[in-house]
């Protein structure tokens, strides 16, 4: 069975465990584990600092991977990748708060919340969807 890049997102809005790839600058593989959220225009988010190797990764080379899979990681998983960009405040705030809600719903204080936000320098990396998969199963 061939996944389409809606079948990941809706995969990803009730699964949001993941693992993050990012290039070093040698051009290995970065990885760091990441919650994400599928955005309304149906981009991934994935919240992080500001001087995270993440970040600095994705400004360099503008592309990332993720793959997303279930609580319980053995069982359904789903990957995507594709052009990312890094969004850092105070643009970013608005987006910092809906990942928060997309990904755990309402805050207790969302005055703390940006506040946090603001404190910890948090971005957001955002990846455009060109191929998913997994593609066949095996």
């Amino acid at each position: 069975m061939s996944l389409t890049p809606d079948d990941v997102r809706a995969f990803i809005r009730t699964h949001h465990r993941g693992v993050l790839a990012t290039s070093r600058r040698d051009g290995g593989a970065q990885l760091s584990p990441v919650l994400v959220a599928v955005d309304e225009d149906g981009s991934l988010l994935i919240s992080t600092r500001e001087p995270a190797m993440k970040a600095a990764n994705v400004r360099r080379h503008p592309h990332a991977s993720v793959c997303v899979f279930a609580d319980e990681f053995f069982g359904d998983w789903a990957q995507a990748e594709g052009r990312a960009t890094v969004e850092s405040l105070p643009e970013a705030l608005d987006g910092l708060v809906r990942y928060y809600q997309l990904v755990a719903g309402e805050h207790p204080d969302w005055e703390e919340y940006r506040s946090a936000m603001q404190r910890d320098r948090r971005v957001l990396v955002r990846i455009r969807i060109d191929r998913v998969g997994p593609l066949r199963q095996g």
